[in-house]
């Protein structure tokens, strides 16, 4: 298997937006945008890649607020659950939350399914249903590596208090959806260091096995 991953750290809360890139094709997927759109615009203009997918782990503000600059700049279809589309048509009063400014949604082009394989040129990316930090929450899985947005983070997980959040679904996603994938899956998370799941289970202080289930 052959996908090339780029990774960019922008905004004031440290986001992580990925580009996997099919080596043979060039064809891209972007995920998650919501800060600093022109620098990815510029990554991807720079390393002449064929966005072909705008991929949406979920709909916070911080994750969305950027993805329709890069589409009208470089193209791509936004794909998203169906569960997120409330969030979606509130990014403006999400960001207001937090002081940050209105942003425009992009539209949806094609809703996400649990176990759908979205292709990128010759490769393919596994979504894989997560909810627990929002309702319609996805991770997208390439071999051993995940791209986990905001579900876990090295030593912690997503934030469960804000509108859709649940602990206890969010917990099962880790646990049920994740784990079982195995200790050596890397983990490329929506803010922070990258991390692996052996080491949130041996270690993460809300979802290790020495943490047991709440």
């Amino acid at each position: 298997m052959s996908l090339a991953i780029r990774h960019l750290r922008l905004g004031p809360l440290e986001n992580n937006t990925w580009l996997a890139t099919c080596e043979a094709t060039r064809e891209t997927a972007v995920i998650d945008v919501g800060f600093e759109p022109e620098a990815v615009i510029e990554t991807v203009q720079r390393e002449r890649l064929k966005v072909r997918w705008l991929l949406g782990t979920h709909a916070h503000y911080d994750h969305a607020a950027g993805m329709l600059e890069v589409q009208r700049a470089v193209g791509g279809d936004y794909a998203l659950h169906p569960l997120e589309r409330p969030l979606l048509a509130v990014l403006t009063e999400q960001g207001a939350m937090f002081g940050f400014p209105p942003a425009e949604p992009p539209q949806v082009a094609h809703e996400l399914a649990d176990g759908e394989r979205v292709p990128v040129g010759e490769e393919s990316l596994e979504v894989i249903f997560s909810p627990g930090h929002s309702p319609g929450h996805c991770m997208f899985a390439h071999g051993d590596t995940v791209f986990v947005g905001d579900l876990v983070f090295r030593g912690s997980v997503g934030r469960t208090d804000l509108p859709g959040g649940s602990f206890a679904a969010l917990e099962r996603s880790i646990r049920e959806r994740l784990y079982p994938r195995g200790d050596q899956v890397r983990c490329l998370t929506g803010h922070g260091e990258s991390t692996t799941v052996g080491h949130e289970r041996r270690t993460n202080p809300f979802v290790s096995d020495l943490a047991g289930w709440r």
